[in-house]
């Protein structure tokens, strides 16, 4: 593999990780599921070692959670790349979230947070381009 190719391989499975977050918080679930192979497996940072398995159960299991206005922040990306096929990655996130107003406006901030945790991937190359094999998070610090 060239020096070139593994950039390639390590900016295209940035992106998807910053896609995922972007997603995520406009609350486009059906998006975000197809971010993850057909088998993925997703580990939320609050539970980290429960996970939801499949494409359709990840889906469902984001659309069964009440509709809240959140922000994601992603950083610290560094993406290691096995092969032409295969990469694994870390990243931290913060998120931010909270409640709108009975009168609307913006949201009011969750005065407890932002959560502070962190992401390990397992990425694969599909003919769709590379997907969530595995997406593990986990908290830094109690809220």
């Amino acid at each position: 593999m060239t020096n070139d190719e593994r950039r390639a391989i390590e900016a295209d499975c940035g992106r998807l990780i910053r896609l995922y977050a972007n997603l995520a918080d406009a609350g486009e679930w059906a998006r975000v599921a197809g971010l993850y192979t057909d088998d993925g497996r997703f580990a939320r940072p609050s539970r980290p070692g429960e996970f939801v398995t499949g494409r359709e159960a990840i889906l469902a299991s984001f659309t069964a959670r009440p509709a809240r206005p959140q922000r994601h922040m992603v950083g610290n990306i560094v993406v290691d790349v096995v092969d032409g096929h295969h990469a694994t990655a870390f990243s931290v996130m913060l998120l931010f979230t909270g409640e709108v107003p009975a009168e609307g406006g913006l949201a009011v901030r969750d005065a407890t947070g932002p959560l502070v945790g962190s992401y390990t991937d397992r990425l694969v190359r599909t003919a769709d381009g590379w997907r969530f094999a595995e997406r593990v998070g986990g908290l830094d610090f109690r809220p």
